[in-house]
């Protein structure tokens, strides 16, 4: 099949005014968008584009560029360039906090979470702070504004992918003779059987979901290619006696993550 020759079909009686290296993308995008090259296919090699559309091979690399950038292909050294696997990192909300799901395997949620999608999970907490906090942490953790909270910083990657970063906040007094106050690494079961250690086990939780586009920060943390929106997932813990004890916003590559909840109706 020649995509190149049906381009030409399509454009003929008009002058198309696109780049070479655009036209070659875009027909390689609907080749992907519509299943003719399916995930994890290898794309033709810049040669092959190069013979296929008539062109100079540097337009060829350059039209493979731009679906890198958009996230629709990556590079495998020595192997060539493949359409990207689309399968979302799926956010379980229903059982990714599950005290026996923690107890069997002694990880974390985001670790079970990944490990059960078939992937490697790695977790870099990269800074333990005091800070006063946010208007918005301090309405949810029911605290006066500026009181001081504990500020975790966690970066998440999957198959070594950055894919979220998420920043938890918990009130100083709650942590002040625990790891969770100063120690980047928890141990067993990690901040959720920490958390339990205190007497507040996690038994609720409140998830405010919403979508933007990311800082330039964000882009460049999360490797995003360009015109990918985040997910902000806005995260709040309640023990058994009704207490909040953490929050922690998340940030999440909408092109990597998916989320799904199961819930009650109420009656």
């Amino acid at each position: 099949m020649n995509r190149g020759k049906r381009a030409g079909d399509r454009m003929s009686g008009q002058e198309d005014r696109r780049p070479p290296s655009r036209r070659i993308a875009d027909e390689l995008r609907a080749a992907i968008m519509n299943g003719d090259l399916a995930d994890g296919d290898r794309l033709p090699s810049e040669r092959e584009l190069a013979a296929e559309y008539a062109t100079a091979r540097n337009t060829a690399r350059e039209a493979v560029g731009i679906l890198q950038a958009e996230g629709l292909a990556v590079a495998q050294h020595g192997r060539g360039v493949f359409v990207r696997l689309r399968r979302p990192l799926m956010r379980l909300g229903r059982e990714r906090y599950s005290p026996q799901a923690r107890a069997e395997t002694g990880l974390s949620p985001f670790r079970i979470e990944v490990e059960r999608q078939g992937r490697t999970p790695r977790v870099e907490c990269r800074s333990v702070t005091t800070v006063p906090s946010p208007p918005e942490v301090a309405e949810r953790l029911r605290l006066d504004e500026g009181q001081l909270v504990v500020r975790r910083e966690n970066w998440y990657f999957a198959d070594d992918e950055p894919v979220q970063v998420g920043v938890t906040y918990i009130p100083a007094v709650l942590v002040v003779d625990s790891p969770l106050g100063r120690e980047k690494k928890l141990g067993p079961g990690s901040i959720y059987q920490r958390f339990e250690d205190l007497g507040h086990p996690i038994a609720r939780i409140r998830e405010e979901v919403s979508a933007r586009m990311p800082t330039p920060d964000e882009v460049k943390g999360l490797a995003m290619p360009p015109g990918v929106p985040v997910l902000d997932v806005l995260h709040t813990s309640v023990d058994d006696q009704g207490r909040p004890f953490e929050v922690t916003r998340f940030v999440m590559r909408s092109d990597l993550n998916g989320l799904d909840y199961e819930m009650p109706v109420d009656g």
